[in-house]
């Protein structure tokens, strides 16, 4: 191997290494190594530049507008409803139809936003069929998987390989290709979830569960030590006993909190002391806001304010601004007055020292604060309310422009009209030009880090394109796989694809593998498509870990899942459609 060769294959280990570690987000370490390339020369400034270029990235942006279209107009809340209305009372009928719902509906939008609005819709629904929620948010998450499969928008890995394929020379895919063996994947996973998956579902405590909540009313305050008050010199612990309040959350003095130190802090003229208290321990709540005390003359202390104390769970969102920083920088009591009683991270529950951790796509929070604040926050965008379905206005009476112009992409493209690019961009300039979504609404629905991932491992596999990497693959392949036949290769492509993308994100792995088992395939004589359309399911049937698909992270921390629970869900049905894979591809894709 030449110098060249050698340090892209190490660079690709490293990115490997990278993606799996999670050192740093995926979009960096990808764009990371086509700096590399760009460093050492192996790819030219041009050739990284024509990636972006390329139609994935447009195609799937595109129809990150068109989903929030879909979602601004009431399109998903409007199923959300019909499904709580007809689900409540059985499991077995809400199983099926959120199982039908969310197929049908990942097949025509991006599959994230359909799990993220519907999670709070099955928390409910769950609650009204006497059943834990973690009993459907893995299925929930598994039928987005299915419908993404059935249509080529259906998720933007099928964009993506349709590129892909079409850089290798190979015509692009259809809107519809893919849909007979994807109803057939779809219509054995969802019978597998139904009638076998469901008894390996655990039963899981949701955050706010295992903390506690209360039964009876209670009532945030805030109070102030004045000076000569009896308790300057005492002990916060002092304080609440003496007040007969059941807890204090937080001491500030000089706008610094101390509700780490509570144990240790000695309290001065001029704290104010934020207490929580029942309906019972405040002998009324005025109009204006303002509390009184039992014998307030006597208390030592001065009511300030007081307001109904709530507690939300809630789930940091994919386009969060939340993600990637600790969550005592994010300063929620200075700006929402909010706090965090406990969070839900890494599959599992912090509450001590939980202001330290590094919030990710899918960290669970248990809030507690004013309503007032809690609007602000959800309002902001940070997070989403598991509690309760979020109200939000919605412009329902354009939700017919927003669903027209989607069926008009799926329709126009099937007839090859105009390549689903130029479609997708029409479409979404129209429901943001007739206000379904609001520009800025539009252009933040957008998860730039999956296109800065698909960039950067664009670049990555032209860098291997130009080394011979790719050539020298193949050349092996030949030499040991020739003797084979085309289903063994069909095996091995798919088996591969499958596990790399139970650990590495799917956009990267259909990338890497993708042109590989194009060239492949040609150079053995095979019709390549059946290998396109392997490497096309298998990037997106990622079921036995939470980290290889976006809807599966966010499940993960709404649901309270450990790692081991979509292990014990998802190996069986990874090897149901490995087999699935090897008998029907070849039939709807012959070689």
């Amino acid at each position: 191997m030449s110098p060249d060769q050698i340090f892209v294959l190490a660079l690709v280990l490293v990115v490997f290494v990278l993606f799996f570690k999670e050192i740093f987000p995926p979009e960096v370490t990808a764009l990371g190594a086509s700096a590399a390339l760009l460093a050492t020369g192996i790819i030219s400034t041009d050739e990284f530049l024509k990636v972006f270029s390329s139609a994935a990235p447009i195609t799937i942006a595109m129809m990150f507008i068109l989903s929030a279209a879909l979602e601004r107009t009431g399109v998903i809340a409007g199923l959300g409803d019909w499904l709580r209305l007809r689900a409540r009372g059985s499991y077995m009928r809400a199983m099926i139809l959120m199982m039908g719902t969310g197929i049908v509906t990942s097949a025509f939008m991006n599959n994230t936003p359909v799990v993220v609005l519907l999670t709070p819709v099955m928390i409910a629904v769950a609650g009204s069929v006497g059943a834990a929620p973690s009993r459907f948010l893995i299925p929930l998450s598994f039928a987005a998987i299915f419908g993404g499969t059935l249509t080529v928008i259906g998720t933007s890995t099928n964009v993506l390989m349709s590129t892909v394929a079409t850089e290798a020379g190979q015509p692009a895919i259809g809107m519809f290709e893919m849909t007979g063996p994807g109803l057939i994947f779809a219509a054995c996973g969802a019978f597998y979830m139904i009638f076998a998956g469901r008894y390996l579902l655990p039963d899981r405590v949701s955050l706010a569960a295992a903390v506690g909540r209360e039964t009876r009313r209670q009532f945030m305050a805030r109070v102030l030590v004045p000076a000569g008050s009896k308790y300057i010199g005492k002990t916060v612990d002092q304080m609440r006993s003496g007040i007969g309040v059941s807890r204090v959350i937080d001491v500030i003095r000089a706008e610094v909190s101390l509700r780490h130190e509570l144990a240790q802090t000695i309290l001065q003229p001029g704290d104010r002391v934020v207490v929580k208290a029942d309906e019972g321990d405040f002998l009324k709540l005025g109009s204006d806001g303002q509390i009184r005390f039992r014998d307030l003359s006597g208390a030592g202390i001065e009511a300030v304010t007081a307001e109904t104390s709530q507690r939300m769970e809630a789930s940091v969102g994919p386009e969060s601004p939340f993600v990637g920083q600790r969550l005592r920088d994010l300063r929620l009591r200075r700006k929402y007055g909010v706090y965090v009683v406990a969070v839900h991270s890494g599959g599992q529950n912090a509450g001590h020292g939980a202001e330290d951790i590094v919030l990710n796509f899918g960290d669970t929070l248990l809030l507690e604060g004013p309503a007032e604040g809690m609007n602000r926050l959800l309002a902001d965008g940070g997070i989403v309310n598991l509690s309760a379905p979020q109200a939000v206005e919605l412009r329902r009476g354009r939700a017919w422009i927003a669903v027209l112009s989607i069926l008009s992409v799926v329709v126009l493209a099937a007839f090859d009209v105009m390549p689903i690019a130029g479609l997708a961009v029409i479409a979404a300039v129209a429901v943001m030009m007739t206000r379904c979504v609001d520009p800025d609404e539009a252009f933040g629905s957008i998860d730039w880090r999956i296109l800065f991932l698909i960039f950067g491992m664009l670049g990555l596999s032209k860098g291997l394109e130009n080394t011979g990497v790719i050539t020298m693959a193949v050349e092996w392949s030949e030499a040991h796989m020739a003797g084979s036949g085309p289903i063994v290769l069909l095996a091995f492509v798919y088996i591969l694809t499958s596990i790399l993308t139970e650990f590495l994100s799917n956009n990267a792995v259909a990338v890497l593998v993708g042109p590989l088992a194009i060239n492949v395939a040609v150079h053995l004589g095979y019709d390549p498509r059946a290998f396109i359309m392997a490497v096309m399911f298998a990037a997106s049937a990622s079921f036995a870990t939470p980290i290889g698909y976006q809807t599966n992270t966010f499940v993960y921390g709404a649901g309270g899942y450990k790692f081991r629970d979509f292990v014990v869900v998802g190996v069986p049905l990874n090897i149901l459609f490995a087999v699935l894979a090897i008998v029907f591809l070849p039939m709807f894709f012959p070689f």
